[in-house]
């Protein structure tokens, strides 16, 4: 194999890391799952150390031997999200010599990437959290610093989970309107009341990303006409919808084409619940624009990236021949 066209792309995000190992010509040679590598949630150097653990692993399940030093490390990850984070999250990586060339940011250009050739376009990441990024064709980009509640942030998993709590602790004591989540919470936790369960979290019994397995009943609840549910859902549309504008605004992309993609755990899944309240929102805001839920793995998005500067083209038989491989390819989950 000819070693200076291989390469590795990871995308990192806040409840999985998938990594592949590939070449030039397309193929796959590994394709790896662990858990979370977001920096955030595991310190930055931590988040480096399990990249480093990861690549070891797909090498060795690619069969490449020492002799094979990659071109490139393409790794885009939840929580590379300020300019100082990426700058000292790049600095640790190339200290690691894993390739010629590394590059570490953030993961909404993973999905950016695989969700659309379109150089007018802006992507919305829903999974754990929210984020977004954009960019025109004169080369300028849109991004939000998206550390939480602290920056104005909210329509993630875990703020809708939340929100599940919050009304369902309500409802159950009195002070809010009766509601499906009750039933919902107690039954996601096996607990016999949502009081029950808020302590377990509050003391650490249940663990607190549990919270987020109350998305799908969330929605379910929705879907079945509950008026609390529907609420938290028409403010998660909001909230995409705002982000979007922002991005549009900042680009000077207004009324004119462009391209919006949907991705991580929530958009990507394209719940009906959403949707149906988001569909409206962006067809009234941006007429002109087209919204597309991505339906393939973002690490596409990172090896596409790294397979562009390689081949020294956007698009083309390898870049087809590597979604062909990694959509027909199921992860090795390692590090559980």
């Amino acid at each position: 194999m000819n070693a200076d066209r291989a390469f590795i792309a990871v995308d990192g995000g806040n409840s999985k890391t998938d990594v592949v190992a590939a070449t030039a010509d397309g193929r796959v040679h590994a394709y790896v799952r662990a858990g979370t590598s977001s920096p955030h949630r595991l310190g930055y150097c931590e988040a480096i150390d399990l990249l480093g653990k990861l690549i070891e692993i797909a090498r060795a399940e690619a069969r490449w031997g020492s002799d094979v030093r990659p071109s490139r490390v393409d790794a885009l990850l939840a929580g590379a999200d300020l300019p100082v984070e990426v700058e000292r999250l790049n600095a640790d990586a190339r200290s690691r010599d894993w390739a010629e060339s590394v590059r570490v940011d953030n993961d909404t250009f993973a999905l950016l990437r695989a969700g659309t050739d379109d150089r007018n376009a802006v992507a919305v990441i829903c999974g754990a959290g929210m984020n977004s990024i954009g960019r025109n064709e004169s080369g300028e980009w849109s991004r939000f610093p998206a550390l939480g509640p602290i920056t104005g942030d909210w329509g993630g998993g875990e703020d809708l989970g939340d929100a599940v709590l919050f009304h369902a602790a309500r409802a159950e004591d009195g002070r809010g309107p009766a509601t499906a989540l009750c039933a919902a919470v107690r039954a996601h936790f096996g607990t016999a009341t949502v009081e029950e369960a808020a302590i377990g979290l509050h003391l650490g019994a249940i663990a607190r990303d549990r919270v987020h397995g109350l998305v799908p009943p969330l929605f379910a609840a929705a879907d079945a006409g509950d008026a609390c549910a529907e609420a938290i859902v028409e403010r998660q549309a909001d909230e995409i919808t705002a982000m979007v504008r922002v991005s549009a605004d900042r680009l000077g992309l207004g009324k004119a084409p462009f391209t919006i993609v949907g991705g991580g755990g929530i958009l990507g899944a394209a719940p009906a619940a959403l949707l149906r309240h988001l569909s409206p929102r962006l067809a009234a805001a941006f007429p002109l624009a087209e919204y597309t839920a991505l339906d393939r793995p973002p690490v596409l998005g990172a090896a596409w990236s790294a397979l562009d500067v390689l081949t020294g083209q956007v698009g083309g038989p390898a870049h087809l021949r590597l979604a062909e491989a990694i959509a027909g390819r199921k992860p090795l989950r390692v590090l559980d």
